[in-house]
């Protein structure tokens, strides 16, 4: 049976992203904020999940103004990094578990949550950026990613209470699946992101 171990919340600020990137992680500017994650870094060390699923949201990297889902789960079996106007970041490409997240998706919709099934979507800043920082610089992540892109960028957005109830469900959908698994949830951004556009 698999099973959530951790849960795990961050920032996904993009100069964090720049940062690493360029190789400033030791700045006198950035250096608090890197050393601050040391302790999350070992930790994902010893407890080597198999499996993360990333709460995050798109900044109208992968979708745009013409489709706005309020809750969209990747499904592929990878991402690749998006390119946000400056060229993708150069990171790995992220390894999805696309059976995991078809059990997700099923699971799901039985709990009557109608998600946006996404069979191909590039993934920026809010997803790699707390790679980043919890496996540091490597040659592929160690871990598959289940993306959940949430909409906080243009209103409607989904309650805190139907997150909440999404949680849940996603839980006992975790609980359900029967291979034995080392299953993370992670959540990264803030409240509210309201890009440019009409509301």
């Amino acid at each position: 049976m698999a099973r959530i171990t951790a849960g795990i919340a961050t920032s996904h600020v993009p100069a964090i992203g720049a940062a690493f990137d360029l190789g400033r992680s030791q700045d006198a500017y950035w250096k608090p904020v890197f050393d601050g994650y040391e302790w999350v870094k070992e930790f994902e060390r010893r407890e080597d999940p198999d499996v993360v699923i990333l709460c995050y949201n798109d900044h109208a990297s992968a979708m745009m103004l013409d489709v706005v889902p309020t809750f969209a789960l990747g499904c592929a079996e990878e991402f690749a990094p998006a390119d946000e106007g400056w060229g993708p970041r150069p990171v790995p490409r992220v390894m999805g578990d696309p059976v995991l997240a078809g059990h997700l998706a099923e699971q799901l919709v039985i709990d009557e949550f109608d998600m946006t099934l996404m069979n191909h979507l590039d993934v920026d800043h809010g997803l790699t950026v707390p790679l980043s920082l919890m496996f540091g610089k490597v040659e592929q992540w160690p871990v598959r990613v289940i993306p959940l892109a949430v909409n906080v960028t243009q209103f409607p957005t989904p309650s805190a209470e139907r997150c909440w109830q999404l949680g849940a469900a996603i839980a006992d959908a975790v609980q359900a699946y029967p291979a034995n698994l080392n299953v993370q949830i992670w959540g990264t951004g803030g409240m509210s992101h309201q890009l440019q556009g009409p509301r």
